[in-house]
């Protein structure tokens, strides 16, 4: 695959400012190793807090989250954070939080779930899980459910397990997900040594989530495992076109429109994983952050402008 074809010069720009900070072979380094640069990358990163968004650390039912907020918001989003299972946590995604509560002026409950491999599935199912129902109970405003990577696979297992169990779950916004897609085939394979995140790696944070054989018909660890994609909430989910992941969001959009779902799927050309950390600059990632943003204020909204 020629990614400088496919990559303008900004991402290339960012990929290398990357890998300063966190080498291509990190799944090689010890955990606390590959924590260690993830974090250095994260920081690199990092910006500010918009001007007039407080943020508290708060205990969630035995679960660390941190509350941002500005005025008095009605709705809630509760943001998981990427990372593979493995790496993040509340500082590593605390200026994308903080954005998005400046953005759409809603309140963001991001969670520190647990980490693998020193917390197995379903611990992190289990934080997330815990988290929603807490913000829930302390705040009773209707929910989006947002996440990117591992973050957005919690997301979407926290809202198939949500129906029946929690009202007023308004939607949820995928980025850049992986939901449990065929590694053998179709953008796994095309995008197998793809920039920021290869099917190497994939393979390797899949391997440590659990103990034995990763389980089947489990959909609190992979939402494409479950028999029945009725009843969730509107969804968009946002790709990047140069990730291996990348047929799992329209795998996924494809079971919802099949259980008459309303679902939305972006893929956005010239990304590539873990754009997120590039939205200040690279004009791709800084006009899909505005698209997530929109996305989660309509349907905080209970809008849906994408017919």
């Amino acid at each position: 695959m020629d990614y400088d074809a496919l990559l303008d010069a900004e991402i290339r720009d960012f990929i290398r400012r990357t890998a300063e900070c966190y080498p291509e072979n990190a799944v090689d380094l010890s955990i606390e190793e590959q924590r260690q640069v993830y974090d250095r990358m994260c920081r690199a990163f990092r910006q500010g807090a918009p001007d007039g968004i407080s943020s508290q650390d708060l205990d969630a039912s035995g679960v660390q989250v941190r509350v941002y907020s500005a005025g008095q918001p009605t709705r809630t989003v509760v943001y998981m954070h990427g990372g593979g299972f493995v790496l993040g946590g509340l500082d590593s995604h605390d200026d994308v939080c903080a954005e998005i509560c400046a953005q759409t002026g809603y309140r963001v409950v991001a969670v520190d779930y647990r980490l693998c491999p020193e917390h197995r599935h379903p611990a992190q199912f289990e934080d997330c899980w815990a988290a929603t129902e807490w913000a829930v109970d302390t705040y009773g405003d209707p929910l989006v459910l947002a996440g990117d990577s591992a973050g957005a696979t919690l997301a979407a297992c926290v809202a198939h397990h949500a129906r029946g169990r929690l009202q007023n779950v308004l939607g949820q916004v995928l980025i850049y997900p992986g939901f449990g897609g065929d590694r053998d085939q179709g953008s796994y394979l095309e995008h197998a040594q793809a920039p920021m995140l290869s099917r190497a790696d994939v393979k390797f944070y899949a391997s440590i989530r659990t103990l034995a054989d990763e389980p089947t018909d489990d959909p609190t660890y992979e939402p494409l495992q479950d028999s029945d994609f009725s009843g969730l909430p509107p969804t968009v989910i946002i790709t990047a076109d140069c990730d291996p992941l990348r047929d799992d969001g329209r795998d996924y959009r494809d079971r919802l429109l099949d259980a008459g779902g309303k679902v939305c799927w972006i893929n956005e050309e010239g990304l590539v994983h873990g754009y997120l950390r590039a939205r200040h600059s690279v004009s791709r990632a800084r006009a899909s952050f505005e698209r997530i943003s929109l996305a989660v204020e309509a349907l905080g909204q209970g809008l849906w402008p994408y017919d």
